[in-house]
């Protein structure tokens, strides 16, 4: 089991971004309030579903998990941020399912670029 975490991990943060694009893609309503909350509608709204695309991507990859789980850990702070100065951790009635899932997320892509820090190429370099 120790040797499968790291994956189920990364499985289970893949999964969670990449099931949130239908709704900024697709313009979901409340995808479009939140985002017209923060001044970045649509803008930041499909810019932030290819980021967290390109992140869950990244995840899936084993050499590329550390990459992944950092720009995840960008995206789901600048949420969390968002979150609890903007938005507020309820947003339509959702008893703050969406804020939590991204602590969540953000808590296990930290766990995963710490597994995966020595996967990355510029600290391999100076290693050496």
């Amino acid at each position: 089991m120790k040797r499968h975490f790291p994956l189920l991990l990364r499985i289970f943060v893949a999964i969670i971004l990449i099931q949130t694009l239908r709704f900024k893609f697709a313009a979901h309503p409340d995808s479009v309030f939140i985002f017209e909350s923060l001044g970045m509608e649509p803008i930041g709204r499909i810019a932030t579903g290819i980021i967290e695309l390109i992140a869950g991507v990244l995840l899936i990859i084993r050499k590329t998990a550390w990459a992944g789980a950092l720009l995840s850990i960008g995206v789901l702070a600048g949420a969390i941020i968002a979150h609890l100065t903007v938005l507020g951790v309820e947003i339509n009635n959702d008893a703050g399912l969406l804020f939590y899932t991204g602590v969540i997320s953000f808590t296990m892509s930290c766990v995963i670029f710490y597994l995966h820090r020595k996967d990355i190429p510029l600290l391999k370099f100076f290693n050496q």
